[in-house]
């Protein structure tokens, strides 16, 4: 024990500091990298909706289970994080379901309506699991800039999005306009996140017991406990309804504007350009809300902003699509980027953020995925936009009411809070 209570000489101490921020720097890479392929697998899907619905005759609510399956299951397979982080640890998990979702994406070639469906089940489980992973992992190993790193993850999950829906249609042109090899090339980020984290498998894995576990006994949260807690049943409620609204916008918006008049490589693009406001607010809303009162503030300015961004894509969605989709993606990056931002703020430490990890993104993702399957039954009842658009502006009343819950700064399971 002598060694370790030894002042280091002025000649190793720089170097283990280097080495030290090196290590944290290609942490913090393949986290990030790893997080970019977390939209990629289910927006590729919208701009090439139609082409799928059209090549497989499949009716609208069909259709739509190819963005609904991976929502459900990111709520899920979501459940399960906890055993698999129990075996592998963090970063090994985290490496594993990159090659899962490889996998998944890559499924799609193969020219059968099964193996799409099965393909999109994989996707969907892959990312549920690094979903959880992600929040706790950045708590553990990021725990003095935790702003800064859900800011980046925030953003890193818009600007895959939106590389994802931009890219799609052009690339059909490499593809000979067929969607499956299109939709299978999406795999290849998906390895290069892979091989980013290569360092982390190579360690030890560190398996955190405030991830793996759930039992009180051993101080760890109980499940149980959680799902009676107001702040944890608020970050909960914000997350589910900040994702309704963000996959049903991503499955339909494209068909929405192409209904309305609009190329489908334009309504493409339309749906990535709001990914460029989104990754913004994304990044700076973190920090903003960590310095804004009352705490509630910022959750309201992102609601008003996704509502305006509605009503003007029900009102006139072609004359002005340019600034419906800017407040669109400011409110829902911001959305987002605060939703996740509370799981990590609202827990106390890194073993209480895996259980809240699990919880939010869990039950929320599962009432997210009602989302886009409600939206598309609703397009097929009124053969319009307007109604489904004022279903989701009324789903805002209740995001607004959970995000000021969630933003109160008080931690789960504090009885003194």
């Amino acid at each position: 024990m002598t060694h370790l209570l030894q002042e280091p000489t002025p000649r190793t101490r720089p170097r283990r500091s280097a080495r030290g921020r090196l290590g944290i720097t290609v942490l913090a890479v393949g986290l990030l990298t790893a997080a970019f392929n977390l939209r990629i697998g289910v927006a590729s899907v919208g701009p090439v909706l139609a082409d799928i619905q059209a090549d497989l005759g499949l009716p609208e609510v069909v259709v739509s289970l190819l963005t609904t399956i991976p929502v459900v299951a990111f709520g899920t397979f979501a459940f399960v994080t906890p055993a698999l982080s129990r075996r592998l640890g963090l970063h090994r998990l985290l490496g594993a379901t990159m090659i899962a979702l490889a996998a998944g994406i890559a499924l799609r070639l193969q020219p059968s309506l099964g193996s799409l469906f099965i393909g999109t089940v994989i996707i969907g489980a892959s990312i549920a699991v690094a979903n959880v992973v992600m929040p706790a992992a950045i708590k553990r190993d990021f725990s003095h800039r935790v702003g800064l790193m859900m800011g980046l993850y925030s953003t890193a999950l818009s600007a895959g999005a939106a590389l994802a829906s931009g890219a799609t249609i052009p690339l059909l042109s490499l593809t000979g306009g067929g969607w499956r090899p299109t939709l299978a090339l999406w795999a290849i980020p998906a390895l290069i996140a892979f091989l980013v984290l290569v360092p982390q498998l190579r360690r030890a894995p560190v398996r955190d017991r405030g991830v793996a576990d759930a039992s009180s006994g051993t101080g760890e949260p109980s499940v149980r406990a959680l799902t009676r807690d107001p702040v944890a049943i608020a970050v909960t409620a914000l997350m589910g309804l900040q994702s309704m609204s963000y996959y049903s916008t991503l499955t339909w918006v494209p068909t929405l504007f192409q209904d309305a008049g609009m190329d489908a490589h334009s309504a493409g693009w339309m749906l990535s350009y709001s990914a460029f406001p989104a990754i913004a607010a994304s990044l700076v809303a973190p920090t903003i809300a960590k310095r804004t009162r009352p705490t509630w503030l910022p959750v309201a300015v992102a609601v008003v902003l996704t509502g305006a961004g509605f009503v003007g894509l029900a009102a006139a969605p072609t004359s002005a699509a340019y600034v419906w989709m800017t407040m669109l993606g400011l409110g829902q990056g911001a959305s987002l980027s605060l939703s996740l931002t509370y799981i990590v703020q609202r827990s106390p430490d890194a073993r209480h953020t895996g259980h809240v990890s699990m919880m939010a993104q869990g039950f929320g993702y599962l009432l997210a995925g009602l989302g886009p399957i409600g939206l598309g039954a609703l397009h097929t009842a009124t053969q319009s936009w307007s109604i489904p658009l004022m279903a989701l502006i009324g789903l805002l009343v209740l995001q607004m009411w959970a995000g000021a819950l969630a933003s109160r700064e008080r931690h789960v399971l504090d009885r003194h809070g």
